[in-house]
């Protein structure tokens, strides 16, 4: 009977032990795993999900007033494909009177003009960042009648303009249209700089008109409203850009003005250097010359890609 006692007192021992022990494994298991699992939750709170959304994002663009069909429906193809980004009021004006409007302390992320010239100034006075800037499309001088109208298929030339066979319209000094207008005009004596250069040498600012022709020409304060101005037949021809004839509508091309009478047409693009989006403005201005399905945009209204 004694050692009977003895043995199960023993065999009691031995289990109390082994259940500690098994208690004590469980326990420091659930700690490490109680611990993971604050980490993996800690790593997940830190960690934004792809699913959640992007920052949403308005840019203001200032272009000049030549790309308004054209930029509208890019601005509309972006968001498409960036649903964060979104476009405030557009403006479309003359390139001279965009770089007045920023001047004047009005806001934009971007600048588009449509000359080499006008984006010169931009730089200067500091309202673009330069080191975004890039040359984006090219466009041509076209001399444009109504549609339909008695000048339908003529070949006119600078020499027939400058003798004032005809009425014009052409751009004022704050429209890149105007200035490439008189720089071709003064290859014929119509329009005279006072250094006296001529062609793509010309500046198309600060110069005179001929007595001739100046009661000939009605000017417009945008390329789009000298375009208007031959449509309505107001006056029988106009000095604009082949994008104009896509977007305007209502006027045919009578003849090409030479490229070798004016500097080359350009449009210049840049962030500006007030943005707040300035990320965002490069990468939309990287898009616009790089989308296959933008360009087709471009292309469609006239314009094309610079090289």
């Amino acid at each position: 009977m004694g050692k009977s006692k003895a043995l199960f007192a023993g065999l009691c021992a031995v289990a109390l032990v082994g259940t500690m022990g098994l208690a004590g494994c469980t326990q420091d298991n659930g700690s490490q795993n109680s611990s993971q699992g604050a980490n993996s939750e800690q790593q997940n709170t830190a960690e934004p999900t792809a699913s959640e959304p992007a920052e949403e994002v308005v840019l203001q663009i200032f272009a000049a007033n030549s790309l308004t069909k054209a930029m509208a429906d890019a601005q509309a193809l972006y968001t498409e494909q960036h649903p964060n980004v979104k476009f405030g009021d557009t403006q479309y004006e003359g390139s001279g009177t965009l770089n007045e409007m920023l001047g004047a302390g009005q806001y934009a992320d971007i600048l588009i003009t449509a000359s080499k010239g006008t984006m010169d100034t931009a730089e200067e006075k500091g309202y673009v960042d330069a080191a975004t800037r890039q040359t984006m499309f090219t466009n041509q001088l076209v001399i444009v009648t109504k549609a339909g109208g008695p000048l339908v298929g003529q070949d006119i030339t600078l020499e027939q303009i400058a003798a004032g066979e005809y009425t014009l319209s052409v751009g004022d000094e704050n429209v890149p249209a105007g200035n490439y207008a008189a720089q071709s005009l003064s290859t014929v004596g119509a329009y005279t700089e006072p250094d006296g250069a001529t062609g793509a040498d010309a500046t198309g600012t600060g110069g005179e008109w001929s007595a001739s022709l100046l009661p000939k020409i009605t000017f417009g304060a945008k390329v789009g409203d000298v375009c208007k101005y031959a449509e309505t037949g107001d006056v029988d021809i106009a000095l604009v850009y082949t994008s104009d004839v896509y977007r305007m509508g209502g006027v045919e091309i009578c003849s090409i003005v030479p490229d070798d009478t004016h500097k080359a047409i350009v449009y210049p693009g840049a962030v500006t250097a007030q943005s707040e989006n300035a990320q965002a403005a490069a990468d939309f201005l990287e898009w616009c010359m790089t989308d296959d399905d933008c360009a087709k945009i471009w292309q469609e209204w006239g314009f094309d890609i610079a090289a």
